[in-house]
């Protein structure tokens, strides 16, 4: 879809067509390991091995409501691969997550630890709610008692949680105070993303997005991409994508379009993302900014721009939708937003895709740093970490280029022939057991 589209009130595809779940999390993720896998050549053995996850644990557990009633929620937390180290990954809290879902998210922050050389395993968490349809105290209760169902899994030795899809700081420190509470004194590094306050990271909360924006700038660089005066737009408004769309505006590039759950605005000189902020806080939703036009989520991916970051849920870039994407530069801030499908018709159009287990490493990044500082009780600067970080994922990102140049293959592939070798290296170190 043009911008003159747009603004002349033509209508777009139906939202259907990027709709999250169209096609299996997990068989996305088993379809990208196994391209990586055939191109390594792995061996039986140590193939199998990195297929399955290593533990999956399934809970149910009652919740008191406000009003005096009960409800019996799911929850999960999986632990896909512990070779390079403790495992580590989001709890989520969201309708329609399942044990597939979170599978698959264990799966790719295995990938996602290896690629920019974290030593962590990868796991995931989720349990089956509307946050949104929680009081705060009931959310609490929620947290204080999924908490409870894991503690036998979840340590700062041995799986370290972090907010994911609608949990954030307080989350985190309801679980740390909980966890805390079982053991009889404080544990700060059972998990990270917590308020300063309490042993929680400076520059933790926009990690995400600072790491996304890293990669841009690489990834400009590489397709001689001025990123003064570039077209962004950015499907989710959420910390990453909002904290991502400020910091690339800073570098003078037009966020022209952004959206969140219920849709997006629209405004082709350039969004007052300030006058958004503020909308959004104030009403819920992006949508109804003054100066803006609508646009919904599936028309927002088809905006002819320089740079579009998907920074919602997974799924929306599909063989459906990937021939009217008109962005140079995909870079993928959600986790999973592009199917196998749609990855080839991307780079036989020359869109360069960065992929998830690089673009959005920022997170789990500084999410290392805080576990570090935790443990040796000495905090840095947010100056150090924002300089620690930029380090790391420049190089990371110089790896997966030169990887991907090497084999003359897209930047996906050659992050997970870079991330699976690295597993697979020290799943074979170790040995089997026993």
């Amino acid at each position: 879809m043009t911008q003159q589209d747009l603004e002349s009130g033509a209508s777009g595809p139906a939202d259907t067509s990027v709709q999250p779940g169209m096609q299996s999390a997990w068989k996305v993720a088993l379809e990208q390991y196994d391209r990586a896998a055939d191109k390594l050549n792995l061996g039986a053995a140590v193939r199998d091995v990195l297929r399955y996850a290593k533990r999956e644990v399934t809970v149910h557990f009652p919740v008191q409501l406000d009003d005096g009633s009960s409800r019996v929620y799911t929850g999960y937390r999986v632990w896909h691969n512990l070779a390079r180290g403790p495992a580590k990954g989001g709890i989520r809290f969201h309708p329609h997550s399942d044990l597939e879902e979170i599978r698959a998210l264990a799966m790719l922050m295995t990938w996602k630890c290896a690629c920019v050389k974290i030593p962590y395993g990868g796991a995931k968490g989720g349990v089956t709610c509307d946050p949104k349809a929680l009081s705060t105290r009931e959310l609490e209760r929620l947290t204080r008692r999924f908490t409870t169902e894991i503690s036998d899994m979840i340590g700062p030795d041995s799986d370290i949680p972090a907010p994911d899809v609608n949990t954030n700081a307080q989350v985190m420190a309801w679980m740390m105070d909980t966890y805390s509470m079982h053991r009889g004194y404080s544990v700060t590094g059972v998990v990270t993303g917590k308020p300063v306050s309490i042993g929680g990271s400076e520059g933790r909360q926009e990690a995400t997005g600072r790491g996304v924006i890293y990669t841009i700038q690489e990834a400009a660089k590489a397709v001689d991409l001025d990123l003064t005066g570039a077209r962004v737009v950015v499907q989710g408004y959420g910390n990453a994508g909002e904290s991502a769309a400020r910091f690339i505006s800073e570098l003078g590039a037009r966020v022209i379009a952004v959206s969140d759950s219920q849709g997006g605005v629209f405004n082709g000189d350039g969004l007052d993302l300030p006058l958004v902020t503020r909308h959004k806080q104030e009403t819920g939703s992006v949508i109804g900014t003054p100066r803006t036009r609508p646009v919904s989520n599936a028309e927002l991916l088809e905006l002819e721009c320089d740079i579009l970051i998907p920074a919602a849920l997974e799924g929306v870039i599909t063989e459906r939708n990937a021939p009217r994407i008109h962005a140079r530069i995909v870079a993928e801030a959600a986790n999973g937003p592009t199917n196998p499908q749609a990855d080839d018709i991307l780079r036989e159009r020359g869109v360069m895709v960065i992929p998830d287990v690089l673009c959005n490493a920022g997170g789990v990044t500084v999410s290392y740093f805080e576990w570090v500082q935790d443990r040796e009780e000495f905090f840095w600067s947010i100056e150090e970490i924002n300089a620690r970080l930029r380090r790391i994922m420049v190089r990371a990102f110089e790896d997966v280029h030169r990887t991907a140049i090497e084999h003359d293959i897209d930047l996906r592939l050659a992050a997970y022939m870079l991330s699976v070798s690295r597993v697979a290296e020290a799943t074979l170190t170790r040995g089997f057991y026993p």
